[in-house]
This record gives structure tokens, sequence and C-alpha cells, in this order.
């Protein structure tokens, strides 16, 4: 059986650089969920100078868009969203202090090397399980880009949510065919 690491958001260059390949984690925190649309946007905005909607140093991203919220639940099931979607956003990103990310699916290889070169883990939970995965956030909040409804930016507070280091900072992955 293998140790389960337990993480608490937001992280340090020096918690990632600890994690490998196939470590399984339980993250507590906070965890901001974002997809594509609100990923341009944290883009333009660094490009033009200005000030982004939360702390990326140390910071944690979930690539969700939730379902609505049942009632009596904090958000709907919220399941990850295919991390290739995010590949030309997420190395500038990284660059800023983005320090993780949680998605499905393979990245690209300017990936790979932004999280070796700024010290950076792209973890991956299970597909299919939103509900499942819905019950380890015990809180949301829409905290920018509200007009892009369910890919808004998100801060959740997540308890004992489950993933697993799918690239690590030293270039190694779980996906063995994976591009480098």
């Amino acid at each position: 059986m293998s140790k389960i690491t337990r993480l608490q958001a937001p992280l340090t260059e020096a918690d990632v650089r600890l994690l490998k390949a196939g470590d399984e984690v339980l993250i507590t925190g906070v965890v901001y969920g974002a997809r594509d649309m609100a990923h341009k946007r944290l883009c333009e905005v660094i490009d033009a100078g200005r000030e982004l909607p939360f702390e990326l140093e140390g910071a944690i991203i979930y690539f969700v868009g939730p379902t609505p919220a049942r009632p009596g639940r904090v958000i709907g099931a919220a399941g990850p969203t295919t991390a290739s979607r995010m590949d030309a956003f997420s190395p500038k990103l990284i660059a800023k202090g983005l320090r993780a990310m949680i998605g499905k699916g393979y990245r690209s290889a300017e990936v790979i090397h932004a999280l070796k070169k700024y010290g950076a883990v792209h973890f991956t939970t299970i597909g299919g399980a939103g509900a499942l995965l819905s019950k380890h956030i015990v809180s949301a909040e829409i905290i920018a880009y509200e007009d892009l409804g369910t890919e808004a930016i998100r801060k959740l507070r997540v308890v004992d949510f489950p993933a697993i280091v799918a690239y690590d900072a030293n270039s190694e992955t779980v996906y063995k065919e994976a591009t480098r």
C-alpha cells in the first residue's frame, strides 16, 4: 500500500519538489476552480500588467466547471476538465508562481518544461466522479469573471481532496507515452 501525502494549500516550491509521479495526495486548503476562458483572461491580465483576481504564488488551480449546487450543497458535480485545453496558458501562469494544477489527461512539452523550470506539479483526479469529488469541497465562491457562468473563477475550500501526481517537477509522469 502506497503512502498518502497530505498537502496544505497554498503550496511552496519545497512542497512540490518532494512529490514524485504516481504519489497519492490529499489536498486541504484553498484551490481555485478555472477553465480555459478564465485562463485566457488571466493571461491577458498578466500581459496588461494589471492585478490578478487572486494570488498565483503557491496557488493550485483545479480545471473544473461545476454543475449548479443542489439544495443543501455548496457546489454541484465538480469533476476535472481535460488539462490539455489549458496548455496554451499554463506556462505563463506557472512562471508567475502557480504551484499546481488539477485536471485529467496529458500535458504538452511546454507545460512539462515549465513544471520543471519553476518547481510545479500537475495532479490528476478521477474523471466521471464529479459528484464524489464535490463532497471534498466545503465552500465555493465566485471571485472573478462571473459572466463566464460555469467557467467563472471560484475560490474553493477543499478538505482531503484526492489526487495523484501525474507530472512531477522532474519531468516524470504516470503517463508512459506522454510527450517530453
